[in-house]
């Protein structure tokens, strides 16, 4: 394969009022098995979700966005999940749920560099 590798991804969606079903993007998971790699990397675009709902908590969507990248980080940041493995960090955060933070489907490609193509992804589906 070149020394590329299989990898998946998942978008992460802000959805400010559950009910009306209304998202934008506000990030991404990655997760290369191979790399033992997962990672989230997020952008708020205050203005969209405020477009959507104008009274958003954008302070609490910023933590809960942090806290995604907390848990895909491992370490002390991880809380409960930190001793848990990348994979296992990514299937957590994929999991559904009915928050205004939401995992979306997971795709997957092939890449030589994960953490690039978490950049590529954010460059390319969220900003």
């Amino acid at each position: 394969m070149n020394g590329r590798h299989v990898f998946e991804y998942a978008l992460l969606r802000v959805v400010p009022r559950v009910e009306r079903g209304e998202c934008i993007n506000a990030g991404v998971l990655v997760y290369c098995r191979a790399k033992s790699f997962v990672t989230a990397r997020t952008h708020l675009d205050e203005g969209r979700l405020l477009a959507l709902d104008p009274e958003a908590d954008v302070a609490g969507v910023r933590a809960a966005l942090g806290a995604v990248e907390g848990v895909s980080a491992g370490g002390a940041a991880a809380g409960q999940a930190s001793g848990d493995d990348a994979g296992r960090r990514f299937r957590w955060l994929i999991a559904p749920r009915s928050t205004v933070v939401q995992p979306g489907p997971v795709h997957t490609g092939l890449t030589a560099d994960p953490a690039a193509e978490a950049e590529r992804l954010l460059d390319l589906l969220v900003r």
